[in-house]
């Protein structure tokens, strides 16, 4: 193989998959892209087996052929460069040769017939998703995945197609059993797709949409088989889903409430961010009181003080004292654009939600706990 390559179009490609590719794996191979070059063009593949990333850029091929090359390596010399162009050779005994027409490299490979094979799924049915849309879906749902290895079950965000009063919506819901995260998008020709009983998008394939979806313009989404399949232009990502099945949500989401407040989102999420200078891994607890026009936010850690705050509010109902997790609503307020936010409660042992007006078809749902 014998090309030339321009610096960005090839900084841009090869900077994509970073993530994917394993540093340190017992697999050397998968620390490897893999470059083929044909008719003026160059297919750029990574893989951790779990998550695909392939994508076509220009080029000038002087000689056809593939070859494996570090991901980092590649990646550091085209980002030192300033030159506009990088010409690369294949030599002998899985070499290769790297020039920016100044510096030159001889780099060890490993043979590009070991490289894992991309097979993207035919047929696949797909749906068209603004990209601002589906990062504004993925940000308000990934923070709630469950960290502990042991939630393998809830270590994804669980994706749907919804009906109601007559529309069709894209939903993703993600859950670590101590706080739940969802929302509704409505989504055109989304009944195209084929995502029977729902599907669980493991948090690193979710990672990997977001940054697509955050470079804006739209994103086609389609599943086949176990796959999750993401067009963008010239890339495709295939991300393996999880075989696992997602709790009955539905269940722990109040159908009525007792209590209801309204309150301005960025004095509650600055106070609750000064509750949790105190918060530890023992004492992670604020206690919420609400009574007569006023909600009073409490963090008691006897190894270094406490701390108080009160915010005004508009309340004429019964005092209502509740214990959550500080961090929880820090999560949910901050992916939150509402001025204001709706609190619901039913009692200091039910769940607390939160929505706002300007964060339509999104819940948030933390758990109560004792104090």
């Amino acid at each position: 193989m014998e090309v030339t390559i321009g610096k960005d179009e090839l900084y841009r490609a090869v900077s994509r998959v970073q993530s994917i590719i394993e540093k340190r794996s017992n697999m050397p191979i998968l620390s490897m892209v893999l470059i083929s070059a044909e008719n003026g063009e160059i297919h750029i593949s990574a893989t951790d087996l779990e998550i695909s990333l392939q994508q076509k850029i220009p080029a000038e091929v002087l000689n056809p052929g593939s070859i494996t090359i570090s991901g980092r390596k590649i990646f550091e010399i085209i980002k030192e460069t300033k030159s506009p162009k990088i010409f690369m050779k294949e030599k002998e005994n899985n070499w290769v040769f790297v020039s920016d027409g100044q510096t030159k490299y001889n780099l060890a490979c490993l043979p590009a017939d070991e490289y894992p094979i991309f097979v993207e799924p035919e047929g696949v049915e797909s749906v068209e998703i603004d990209g601002n849309t589906l990062k504004e879906m993925i940000n308000k749902t990934i923070y709630a995945v469950t960290l502990e290895e042991a939630g393998f079950k809830l270590s994804g965000v669980f994706t749907e197609k919804v009906t109601h009063e007559g529309k069709s919506y894209l939903r993703m819901v993600s859950t670590d059993g101590h706080r739940l995260s969802m929302i509704d998008k409505e989504i055109k020709d989304i009944q195209r797709v084929k995502m029977d009983g729902g599907v669980m998008i493991p948090k690193k394939g979710m990672l990997e949409l977001n940054k697509l979806a955050g470079e804006g313009g739209p994103v086609h989404l389609g599943f086949k088989q176990n796959n999750c399949v993401v067009r963008k232009e010239s890339l495709v990502i295939v991300i393996r889903l999880l075989e696992s099945k997602f709790p009955d949500y539905n269940a722990v989401i109040p159908k009525k409430v007792n209590t209801h407040i309204v309150v301005e989102r960025e004095p509650l999420l600055d106070g609750m961010r000064k509750m949790s200078i105190l918060t530890t891994e023992t004492y992670r607890g604020v206690k919420i009181t609400i009574d007569k026009d006023s909600m009073e936010l409490v963090s008691v850690n006897p190894d270094l003080g406490d701390a108080q705050e009160k915010l005004q509010i508009d309340y004429k109902g019964e005092r209502l004292e509740a214990g959550f997790n500080g961090r929880y609503f820090i999560d949910a307020l901050q992916s939150m654009d509402s001025k204001v936010v709706d609190l619901s409660f039913i009692d200091n042992s039910s769940p607390c939600v939160i929505r706002g007006q300007d964060d339509k078809g999104f819940l948030g749902l933390v758990m109560p706990m004792r104090l």
